[in-house]
């Protein structure tokens, strides 16, 4: 920070308050990057984040729900048909700051309003180090939006199927010369009962919903080209997973500041504070659905994230785009729980969690020279993992029956990327680009068993770091103003993927989980070999007048390769890795109407590790209409699912399968001022 002032001298005098971190670099050409802008975000028949971000082929959460119905444990983020977990292997940023949840890596979405955002930018390929660790699969930025994006008021409410309430609040207004902007969100439900017709019973009831977030952002100019931006976000989300004993309850406070000068030296220096409490309950249905009885209840999850990023960019000249920098991060977290239940109260109590901590410096250069363009980066991490405990006892005596304390651990990770764009004309581009990013396994992957209905999984703290090697080639063709075609062809290469591999079926007594039944299934984390992922994918976007059109497609051919504990999974496709998946949206914009519709594909894919049971293939339609009914008024219709298709979310060792989301009507009202 003692560069700023020496910066800050030489930037230039004029004041340009833009609220967004520093351009894109040039050599970004050589990726395959995917942007969804601001028209998009808020014109989905959802108002979902996690809905919109399936426009990208082959970005997908672990579940197919959403987070009005998931758990939301299940809402990892991945790419390029590399499988996971809770946690993503995607890095997803707000404004420079990291989303995932500190202790078990999955994403908040409902704290994410699309009716606040500019813009989202996903980069698919890993090892995009300028943005930080954790770019296995990916890497997708939201960005708040701007001056010229916001209107100073807007507020929206809708009214859906199952007695749902969808509501939106936004203010913006100068602040001097900067911005000052207010947002609030609101929706609740009364739910659809998960499991499909004709397999529920009396323990099934609707899986009720309750959210809402609030943000704050002041965006400040500081003197040249500088500005200070200041963000506050808070947010809470309760869920019902469909039975008694399944509440979900997450909450969160994230708070940033931001300094940003795009003078002649441009600056980016970030310091952040996440803290998050989660609490989950887990039930046990008997045979034929008629009960529900509680087998665990994660009470408070209480968890905490720091971090700090500089990136100076000095002046090279006009055709040399230097970054260099440095990040780090520190999270840490424990779950507290309530298990062995009897005669529906618990027996024991456990406690289980650590700290990590990353610290790394990167560079990045992008060079253009007439119709070529070249990108290099490196990175270099440092990585701990400490303070690492699982401890057990009887509630009633308070007697120890387990006490770990985990060694802790450390290393070194270097990665990087390099790619290269070539456009012989105006209207095309061929590109090329090789990478190699890494993922830490997150607090809940190295110390937290869990159960799911009658499986159990144990933790293992000693997982190694996930590292991926890949590279892709790839054309853009702009046959027209306004259209564009992309292909891309790439091969990824996962090692020591973090899996939930299954070991033995119950009845017994296994070690990190206790006594299974027969009727579940007993699994750990492990590492496996690799998982090889190859694929093309295809978008296409045109805007034509009034017309907006847009369709991607992926196709992804991924394999698990195993050995040792884990050798049954050789030649395996990964859980939750559909071979194909596609989206297309059709939509009109015109000064009185606005109206669209979403075709989206997902194949088979299967739900456990060992291939044994799968999920069918869906096809969803979704639409969207907006009528200008008077001064900056308009009624909107909304339709999800309006074929209402059987989209199948899960499906249990017995064959009980779960649905997402059914038919869901909208009718609402837009202010914009």
């Amino acid at each position: 920070m003692f560069l700023l002032p020496v910066l800050l001298q030489a930037a230039e005098p004029t004041i340009v308050v833009t609220g967004r971190g520093l351009d894109a670099a040039p050599g970004d050409a050589a990726y395959d990057i995917v942007t969804i802008d601001r028209h998009r975000l808020t014109g989905s028949a959802s108002g979902r984040l996690e809905d919109v971000l399936r426009d990208v082929a082959g970005l997908q959460q672990f579940r197919r729900s959403d987070a009005r119905s998931a758990n939301p444990t299940s809402q990892g983020v991945t790419l390029r048909g590399l499988g996971g977990n809770a946690a993503s292997r995607a890095l997803v940023i707000l404004d420079g700051v990291p989303q995932s949840d500190p202790f078990g890596g999955w994403v908040a979405f409902p704290a994410f309003s699309p009716e606040r955002l500019g813009q989202v930018r996903v980069t698919r390929g890993g090892g995009s180090g300028v943005a930080g660790p954790g770019a296995l699969a990916g890497t997708i930025e939201l960005a708040s939006g701007t001056a010229d994006q916001l209107a100073p008021m807007a507020a929206q409410i809708s009214y859906g199927s199952r007695q749902s309430v969808d509501a939106d609040l936004l203010a913006s207004a100068p602040l001097g010369r900067g911005l000052a902007m207010v947002s609030a969100d609101y929706a609740r439900g009364d739910g659809f009962i998960p499991i499909v017709a004709g397999q529920r019973g009396a323990a099934d009831r609707p899986a009720r919903y309750e959210q809402a977030s609030l943000a704050v952002r002041g965006v400040v100019p500081t003197g040249g080209a500088a500005e200070l931006q200041a963000n506050l976000l808070v947010f809470t989300d309760r869920r019902e997973r469909g039975t008694a004993f399944t509440r979900n309850g997450s909450d969160g406070a994230d708070a940033s500041l931001r300094f940003v000068s795009h003078g002649t030296w441009r600056v980016s220096a970030l310091a952040y504070l996440q803290t998050r409490s989660f609490q989950s309950e887990f039930a046990s249905v008997s045979a034929g659905r008629a009960a529900a009885s509680q087998t665990l209840d994660q009470y408070n999850t209480p968890a905490r994230g720091l971090g700090a990023r500089v990136e100076v960019a000095p002046p090279l000249g006009s055709n040399i785009d230097l970054r260099l920098g440095g990040d780090w991060r520190r999270t840490n977290g424990r779950t507290q729980e309530l298990f062995t239940y009897v005669a529906g109260s618990p027996t024991r109590q456990r406690r289980a969690g650590g700290t990590s901590t990353t610290i790394g410096g990167f560079a990045d250069l992008s060079w253009v020279d007439g119709p070529l363009t070249l990108s290099a980066g490196a990175r270099i991490d440092r990585w701990t993992l400490s303070d690492g405990f699982l401890t057990e006892r009887t509630l009633g005596s308070g007697a120890l029956l387990t006490d770990q304390r985990f060694a802790d651990r450390e290393g070194w990770e270097p990665t990087g990327r390099a790619g290269v764009a070539w456009s012989p004309s105006e209207r095309l581009t061929l590109r090329g680009a090789v990478y190699a990013g890494w993922r830490l396994p997150t607090l809940n992957e190295l110390y937290r068993p869990f159960r799911v209905g009658a499986d159990a999984t144990a933790a293992n703290a000693a997982l190694k770091p996930e590292r991926l090697n890949g590279g892709e080639l790839g054309l853009d063709y702009r046959p027209a103003d306004g259209v564009r075609l992309a292909v891309t062809i790439f091969e990824n290469r996962l090692k020591e993927a973090i899996a939930n591999v299954t070991v033995a079926r119950g009845p017994g007594t296994f070690p990190g989980v206790g006594f299974v039944s027969a009727a579940g299934f007993y699994r750990t984390r492990q590492n496996l070999d690799e998982i090889r992922s190859r694929g093309v994918e295809l978008d296409g976007s045109a805007n034509l007048g009034a017309w907006r059109a847009q369709l991607s497609y992926a196709y992804t051919d991924a394999v698990v390769g195993a050995s040792e504990a884990a050798a049954a999974l050789d030649r395996l496709r990964p859980a939750q890795t559909p071979r194909h998946t596609a989206s297309a949206t059709l939509g009109w914009a015109a000064e009185q109407l606005r109206a669209s519709a979403t075709l989206r594909y997902v194949s088979s894919q299967f739900e456990d590790d060992q291939n044994s049971r799968s999920l069918d293939e869906a096809l969803t339609l979704d639409a969207n209409v907006r009528v200008a009914v008077g001064r900056g008024v308009s009624i909107e219709g909304r339709a999800e699912n309006l074929t209402d298709t059987r989209v199948e979310a899960a499906i249990s060792g017995d064959g009980v399968i779960e649905r997402a989301a059914p038919r869901t009507l909208w009718l609402g009202v837009r202010f914009s001022g």
